[in-house]
């Protein structure tokens, strides 16, 4: 029985030799990074370890399908620009001019690409870290509010008393 194919194509950001000390010697090990997307605002990342390479992409692969993010593209690129700072890494992203094409370097590059985001600014700032810059990238393109959620109108009343509940239950949490 075959297996129904999906659209996710997938791209290798970063695979190393890794080794645990144990009493009996070195034990090594295969660490994975896969980014996988459908170039149609679908992205994941998954960071797998296995005795041989291909073990570790396959499971790589798996853990990116379970973290699979939407991201919301508005004629072709991000809706707004997003400065993020996650761990040592920090990341500038800005909405690219119609045709201008992806102007980013690194890991970024990719995940841009896989989420089919086509025209984007991104600046990659802090360090130099593969899988914390995936990861980052990842977190901000989750991030974003889609043009839906942009247009809603927010009832200021009611955001206020939801304010006061967890006011409310914040004050009880701190007499016990």
């Amino acid at each position: 029985m075959e297996r129904p194919k999906d659209d996710f194509e997938q791209k290798m950001v970063d695979l190393a030799r890794v080794t645990r000390v144990m009493a009996g010697g070195k034990r090594m090990k295969f660490r994975a990074c896969m980014v996988i997307g459908d170039k149609k605002g679908k992205v994941g990342v998954g960071i797998a370890k296995g005795v041989d390479v291909a073990m570790a992409i396959q499971k790589a692969v798996a853990k990116a399908r379970k973290n699979i993010i939407n991201v919301p593209i508005i004629d072709g690129t991000i809706p707004h620009e997003i400065n993020i700072k996650e761990k040592s890494s920090r990341l500038m992203m800005k909405p690219g001019r119609k045709g201008s094409g992806i102007k980013a370097g690194g890991v970024m590059r990719i995940v841009f690409e896989l989420a089919g985001v086509k025209d984007v600014v991104g600046k990659i700032l802090g360090t130099n870290n593969k899988i914390n810059n995936t990861k980052t990238a990842l977190l901000a393109l989750g991030s974003f509010i889609g043009q839906e959620d942009a247009l809603k109108p927010t009832d200021k009343k009611q955001d206020k008393e939801i304010k006061k509940v967890d006011n409310k239950k914040s004050d009880k949490d701190t007499k016990k």
